[in-house]
């Protein structure tokens, strides 16, 4: 920002970002000031970020697939039974076309877990696509690239406050498995990021994982606890606290507890895991 910032700072943070990126892939990119209030430079960032980043392939033919990142009941208080309106989710369309009347699937769906047994059981929501806006346009049809909100006939109960947040909208049939364990082949990183301990300006090293320990995995937009099961040289087997809709492949992101903050520690790539068979509604 630097409408809030004097030169000889602005000189200074400008010198610590180079020696920050300097020896990894990012040395020799573009540092842009910018002033978000003033609007100053932000044509630029645009400008580099379409020069400079390739635009992702986009398959418009595969079948249809949303990661939800927001939702929400749109309905006011007092409102009348003849005016609801369903749930409405808000994300990134990853691939294929949706479309206003379109039957849709919304995986893990509600999340139930057995008295007796403790079991977790998983029933896919299914409904109908209402209605398909960006920002304040209304659509037809929608495309990868961009946030898109969806309109559904979904109780709106289970949309309010964003309690859809990380489930996987789709066409009926087409979403992947559910998955309770992940094996993942795992990268750590060499330090942590934004912490520092006392005489080391490097930050603190990050120390390899444990078995036993939590650690908060990062699946799409879903955010959940993990357990280590195990682990072997860069591999390792982790019990999620909450079902996923996933696919082996997928990235995952890994955070560690330090100082009452989740800190970013590595990143893998889930090989396999344990799946459970959704159930009718």
């Amino acid at each position: 920002m630097i409408d809030l910032c004097r030169e000889s700072q602005l000189r200074e943070q400008y010198d610590q970002i180079l020696r920050f990126i300097q020896g990894t892939v990012a040395e020799g990119a573009p540092v842009i000031p910018i002033s978000a209030q003033l609007k100053l430079n932000i044509d630029v960032v645009c400008e580099y970020i379409m020069k400079k980043i390739p635009t992702p392939n986009r398959d418009f033919m595969a079948e249809p697939r949303l990661i939800v990142i927001r939702s929400f009941d749109v309905n006011k208080p007092g409102c009348e039974v003849d005016d609801l309106k369903g749930g409405v989710a808000g994300g990134s369309i990853l691939r294929g076309v949706l479309k206003v009347g379109q039957e849709i699937e919304v995986r893990p769906g509600i999340i139930e877990r057995e008295a007796e047994s403790g079991r977790v059981v998983c029933k896919p929501i299914r409904s109908r696509i209402i209605s398909l806006f960006t920002e304040t346009n209304e659509l037809q049809f929608a495309v990868p690239g961009g946030l898109i909100g969806v309109g559904t006939k979904i109780d709106p109960t289970l949309c309010r406050a964003d309690r859809m947040v990380g489930q996987v909208l789709g066409a009926v049939g087409s979403l992947p498995e559910i998955f309770t364990e992940l094996e993942i082949s795992y990268f750590l990183l060499r330090r942590l990021l934004g912490v520092r301990t006392e005489g080391d300006k490097k930050g603190a090293k990050v120390q390899k994982l444990s078995k036993n320990e939590m650690l908060m995995v990062n699946i799409g937009s879903l955010s959940t606890g993990g357990r280590v099961l195990a682990v072997r040289a860069d591999l390792a087997k982790i019990t999620l606290t909450q079902p996923v809709c996933t696919e082996e492949g997928e990235k995952i992101a890994l955070s560690r507890r330090i100082d009452k903050h989740w800190r970013l520690i590595g990143w893998g790539q889930i090989r396999r895991g344990v799946t459970i068979k959704p159930e009718s509604t």
